[in-house]
């Protein structure tokens, strides 16, 4: 926190803040205190355990940090700096982010390597300077209060302020009912905001005078003239070495493994990197549709790891009052569930875990990549065409749980094929469009939420693209939105709550330059996602994991709001209290409870977006 009004940074306040993320680091505490501006930090310690206390001082002593993150090049960085006349006095990452600032100001992030979220206090410019990793896998929230600028983590710490109020932001609520996350810099709390991805925030305490800047963002329009063989040779050269940096630990270290494309790529340049047994996580469920524990104990077989198994019977009511209270704001993704467990298991063996998170926004692994250029072609087909396509698309999907969701999707594909763009992807990624907006809000809600519009929140991204093409403009969008609103919010807090680090090879800013800069075709080739990833893999990974459908980490959420969560559904969203909040059309949510639970109706995914508003609404507001 740092303060305007002149008087001292209030040390209680502080010191209950930083105890209310201790699960972050569980390991110690730190404070730093200078008249109105205040620093504490929880360490979770992987680096230099026993001299990287924070916050830590620059060689002068004017300037402080308190850092959350890991800097993968800090060793050369580090070295760069001793030549242009820097000493240090500790081993830690943290103190090579604090002379990189004395060394080159605003512009520190910009060298860094990493994934990272820190302040910096600099007695000198009497300024405080925050800044967040490039595709935002460390959380930075920040509130502007009357007496001056509070900053922290999680919800949990900024709400401890007394300044800090619990105004509900019904705009956010509106992108939420969207895309079933809140996204930056909007957060469900009017006062609060978050540090976008790739952006510093410069505060002069003085003035109250606060600037935000964005210093990155990958840059599509710039492609590469290079032979598939070369960008083979070059991916593979790439991904190793974001691999090789990861592997910078003092504690033990694993990796989460699925069994898909992307955390069996992990797995593989884990096992030729680190010269020992990699320590691999797998996770399945009793429901078959939903477990991929078979396909990742092959490639576990395959490259010798030390695997762990763990078989879960996914208890929501048990874990949801935990997910709600860390999440801090809506948050409907139900893979928080199985990410929470495999986090809590892994926990138990190592300190620190890699993963694959990234490689489908990187490489074009979704399916939505496909369909965004096919939808180029289908809506200039004759409707009679159109319907035979689809229908037999429809017939081509293989008869299992999954089934019904993949027709859904064949189905909001024929929907979405003629709409432009914007509208098309923003169709594919609602999980409440238009339609049932108008079904479900109230005339209230309206009122609240203002002229929001979320296909004009998506649209600059797709015009940041450069005149890339439709895959290319899809893939930034969702490297800049889908990705840190959503992918890694779910993984941070699901991680850090069991004190585990998560560390992400696929989103390496090197890697995701690097694949920006590969034409679309080397992505996606025809039908095929993640076509050169796939094909350089085949040296390292089973065939049979790399052309396996996609799943995805889900849990069978309408099983269970037909079978054991009906009644918790029920006396949730539709007790007196849920519907009188004015948000909703109460019919509306009965009619969606209602079918669903007859099985008229697959409304899963809407009704648990519901019920995480109301279970925040419940422990948060009210």
């Amino acid at each position: 926190m740092s303060r305007r009004d002149g008087r001292p940074a209030d040390e209680t306040v502080l010191r209950r803040m930083c105890e209310a993320i201790r699960h972050r680091g569980p390991d110690e505490d730190g404070f730093y205190f200078n008249a109105g501006t205040g620093l504490a930090m929880r360490r979770l310690a992987i680096i230099d355990l026993s001299g990287g206390q924070q916050p830590i001082r620059n060689a002068s002593g004017t300037s402080w940090i308190v850092f959350n993150g890991e800097i993968y090049n800090y060793l050369e960085l580090r070295a760069q700096l001793i030549k242009l006349g820097h000493t240090f006095y500790t081993d830690c990452d943290t103190e090579v982010v604090i002379h990189a600032y004395d060394e080159y100001g605003a512009d520190c992030p910009k060298h860094l390597r990493g994934m990272f979220a820190f302040a910096i206090w600099d007695e000198t410019a009497q300024r405080l300077f925050l800044a967040r990793d490039r595709v935002g896998k460390k959380p930075l929230l920040y509130a502007q209060t009357t007496s001056g600028l509070v900053f922290g983590s999680e919800f949990q710490a900024l709400l401890q302020h007394p300044e800090i109020g619990r105004e509900v932001d019904y705009a956010a609520l509106h992108y939420y009912l969207t895309f079933m996350c809140v996204p930056a810099p909007l957060t469900a709390y009017r006062q609060i905001r978050k540090l976008e991805p790739g952006h510093t925030l410069c505060y002069t305490p003085a003035t109250g005078e606060m600037k935000i800047n964005r210093y990155w963002q990958p840059d599509f329009s710039k492609k590469l003239k290079i032979s598939e063989a070369e960008a083979g040779e070059r991916l593979v050269a790439e991904l190793r070495e974001a691999v090789r940096v990861r592997l910078m630990s003092e504690v033990p270290l694993g990796a989460f493994l699925s069994g898909g494309v992307d955390s069996s790529a992990i797995v593989a340049l884990m096992s030729e990197e680190s010269g020992g047994r990699v320590k691999t996580f797998s996770i399945g469920f009793e429901e078959q549709d939903f477990s991929e524990l078979h396909h990742a104990r092959r490639v576990a077989e395959h490259v010798g790891a030390e695997h762990h198994e763990f078989i879960v019977r996914p208890d929501a009511l048990e874990v949801l009052p935990t997910l709600v209270e860390h999440y801090g704001e809506p948050y409907a993704d139900s893979s928080a569930i199985p990410t929470y467990y495999v986090a809590r298991e892994t926990r138990r063996h190592v300190t620190v875990a890699l993963n694959g998170d990234g490689g489908d926004e990187c490489f074009a692994g979704y399916e939505r990549y496909a369909a965004m250029r096919l939808a180029e072609r289908y809506r200039k087909l004759p409707g009679v065409l159109r319907e035979g396509v689809i229908k037999t698309a429809i017939g081509l999907v293989p008869t299992s749980e999954i089934r019904r969701s993949r027709v859904r999707s064949l189905q909001r594909f024929l929907r979405a094929a003629g709409l432009p763009p914007v509208e098309r992807y923003l169709s594919w990624v609602s999980v409440l469009d238009a339609a049932a907006k108008d079904e479900l809000y109230s005339d209230e809600f309206r009122e609240q939420m203002g002229g929001h519009n979320p296909a004009a929140w998506l649209a600059p991204w797709f015009a940041r693209a450069n005149g890339a093409g439709v895959v290319d403009a899809a893939l930034l969008a969702d490297t800049m939105t889908y990705l840190p609103n959503d992918l890694l919010v779910k993984v941070d807090i699901a991680s850090m709550a069991v004190s585990l680090e998560a560390r992400s090879p696929f989103l390496d800013h090197h890697v995701i330059e690097f694949a920006a800069s590969l034409p679309e075709h080397l992505k996606l080739r025809g039908l095929t996602t993640k076509y050169l990833l796939k094909r350089v893999l085949r040296k390292l990974v089973p065939v049979e994991n790399l052309n396996r459908p996609k799943m995805g980490f889900g849990v069978p959420l309408g099983h269970w709001f037909r079978g054991p969560m009906k009644n918790f559904l029920g006396e949730t969203l539709l007790s007196d209290r849920a519907l009188s909040r004015g948000l909703f059309k109460p019919a509306a949510v009965k009619n969606m409870f209602g079918r669903h639970t007859r099985g008229e109706r697959d409304y899963a995914h809407q009704l648990w977006t519901l019920l995480m508003l109301e279970l925040w609404f419940e422990r948060f507001i009210d």
